[in-house]
């Protein structure tokens, strides 16, 4: 799920289908029958999620419990982070499908900390302005090593990673989460823990002028991004970094489509908001349904910012056919009240389901919240 993810608790930064004219064009030899998806999502009851990160050590015993748990207390679906292995998924995918949870596979897309493959090539990872690499200079926290998404090969590792998981039986999704650029503009409620003030685009947090970057906005636009005097209302080189993220989402979408799955993405709160602060503009992607991290505490605000966010999401996709999840992240929350109010908050402003940061945080109270919320839909 997420925003920028402070260690542990932010490993994280952490149904209605996308089938426009245009994807079916695109997907026209895919197996699945994008007008029946969406009918079947159309007739969808209102859902709950959460994502949760996987232990190879934890027995499947141990995992039968969690799950049983989760659909006791009204969970209809996890979001599982298996660092990108296909094996531990098809491990948990059939004792979760028999507890009765829905599984989307959780990948941390563009920004790949640690992988291993990546990391034997240097000149994959994304560029600041200020000329370092994120292979050997984080922007704010060591797991910060994103990978340039122009360049061919670095591209094509990401999409391999998404197809290996697209053919694993039984999951609903592809679930993308880091599919953006580094953060331009922290959240402003992180800002202290940085030490940071964010009134302007900061070159050491500005990315990706790599080499292929680079040379790939020059032949369209035949000029060089490193030479503007303010790259902040260079709007041709804001797009091309907004397109180049959009390229990326479009082909992972027929990539999963071409093996019956659907593709999903955590994404910043609304469109408008991920544009300004991570290059993100996911109401113009091929995207079957979107959770927004909505996490109200990052950015200083009340709990009803939660139904606000949410309306403005919904409304930037009421034409395109997505469903949009509210993401919520649990630590600011004290009560169930609470998070019954939030939940509403989603309902009342056009979302299809709530989905919690994370599985773990989830007590007892707030799990009988839950069903009984739930209970009264």
């Amino acid at each position: 799920m997420k925003t920028l993810r402070i260690p542990l608790i932010f490993a994280l930064l952490f149904s209605m289908t996308a089938c426009n004219q245009n994807k079916n064009e695109q997907n026209n030899n895919t197996d699945v029958n994008d007008e029946e998806i969406t009918m079947a999502s159309n007739e969808s009851a209102f859902k709950f999620g959460t994502w949760i990160t996987s232990s190879k050590k934890k027995s499947n015993e141990n995992y039968t419990k969690e799950f049983k748990r989760y659909k006791a207390g009204g969970i209809d679906e996890i979001l599982i982070n298996t660092g990108t292995d296909p094996k531990e998924l098809e491990r948990l995918v059939p004792i979760a499908k028999a507890e009765g949870l829905n599984v989307h596979a959780w990948i941390m897309a563009v920004n790949r900390p640690g992988d291993k493959e990546a990391l034997k090539h240097p000149e994959w990872y994304q560029v600041s302005r200020e000329g370092k690499s994120c292979f050997d200079t984080r922007p704010y926290v060591g797991y910060y090593q994103w990978l340039c998404p122009t360049r061919e090969e670095s591209r094509n590792h990401i999409l391999g990673l998404v197809e290996g998981l697209a053919k694993v039986e039984g999951i609903e999704s592809v679930h993308l989460d880091y599919i953006r650029f580094p953060d331009i503009f922290l959240p402003i409620g992180l800002l202290p823990k940085y030490n940071l003030i964010q009134d302007v685009e900061l070159p050491e947090y500005d990315f990706c002028y790599c080499d292929v970057c680079v040379s790939e906005f020059e032949k369209i636009h035949h000029k060089n991004p490193k030479e503007s005097k303010n790259t902040a209302i260079d709007m041709e080189w804001k797009n091309f970094r907004l397109n180049a993220i959009k390229a990326l989402v479009d082909d992972a979408y027929k990539i999963v489509h071409n093996n019956n799955k659907r593709l999903t993405a955590a994404v910043f709160p609304y469109p408008e908001m991920a544009d300004h602060m991570v290059r993100q503009r996911w109401d113009k992607w091929d995207i079957d349904e979107v959770y927004p991290m909505i996490y109200h505490s990052f950015y200083n605000e009340e709990i009803d910012w939660i139904g606000y966010a949410t309306k403005q999401g919904v409304t930037d996709i009421e034409t395109e056919n997505i469903g949009l999840n509210t993401g919520v992240f649990l630590p600011p929350f004290k009560t169930g009240e609470e998070i019954k109010k939030a939940i509403l908050q989603a309902k009342d402003n056009g979302a299809i389901g709530v989905t919690f940061f994370d599985g773990p945080q989830l007590t007892d109270e707030y799990l009988q919240t839950i069903k009984e919320v739930k209970a009264s839909f």
